[in-house]
């Protein structure tokens, strides 16, 4: 039987505004790491992603079978997992890659497979009279790609493209264990500094969610623009 012991509670102890404000410059250092991390790791994801996808969708097996193999392995492997391996396995090969690298190499990899898949459901949607259409006009296959079928399935895939991306934001609290000082690395500095754990912890959740409001603003913007050609 596991007994827990709740004592008096005290809004104090949990959360001190005073304390919050002092440190907050040193957490908000984290700002700019936390958005590197999470922006180059999604565009190295998109780009991955992409051909993922064409690799996926494709009839020929030598593309096909690979590439289901990637987005399986990405997607059931732990991402914490996958930077331990980077930034501590990599050096017993001979390959040093510094903190951020890898954390942009371990979240843009990873993502890849989320992306593969929702770029493949979002080109597959597109009407298949679309591409007859443009053999029947002479376009190419990469031609047909870039001016009819991707802008359609862009307006398709940016709903389901920023969740990735907010995800990949709040998961680039995972870094600090490979010693990257972004948000929660700099709020565990704080934490040690003050021995107020909880006032930190909370402050950095509040900044993930500030970091998540904006880009959820640019997510709606980018949503109207597209429907707006509809």
């Amino acid at each position: 039987m596991i007994g827990i012991e709740i004592d008096e509670f005290e809004p104090g102890k949990m959360f001190n505004l005073e304390r919050s404000i002092e440190n907050l410059p040193l957490i908000l250092e984290g700002v700019p790491y936390t958005v590197l991390v999470a922006l180059a790791g999604m565009i190295l994801g998109l780009v991955l992603g992409f051909f993922l996808a064409l690799a996926r969708s494709s009839n020929m097996l030598w593309l096909q079978l690979p590439a289901r193999f990637y987005i399986s392995f990405m997607r059931g492997t732990p991402i914490l997992v996958y930077l331990f391996v980077i930034y501590f396995g990599f050096p017993a090969v001979g390959i040093e890659i510094n903190a951020v690298s890898a954390a942009i190499l371990g979240f843009g990899t990873n993502s890849a497979a989320y992306v593969a898949e929702i770029i493949r459901s979002s080109l597959s949607s597109v009407d298949e009279g679309q591409w007859e259409s443009s053999q029947a006009l002479g376009f190419s296959y990469w031609k047909t790609l870039q001016r009819i079928i991707v802008p359609q399935a862009t307006r398709i895939a940016i709903p389901p493209l920023a969740n990735v991306f907010l995800d990949l934001l709040k998961a680039t609290s995972l870094a600090a264990m490979i010693t990257v000082p972004e948000i929660l690395n700099k709020a565990q500095m704080a934490a040690g500094r003050t021995v107020d754990s909880m006032t930190m912890y909370i402050t950095a959740a509040l900044v993930y969610w500030g970091l998540t409001l904006i880009f959820s603003l640019f997510q709606n913007y980018l949503e109207k623009r597209y429907n707006r050609y509809i």
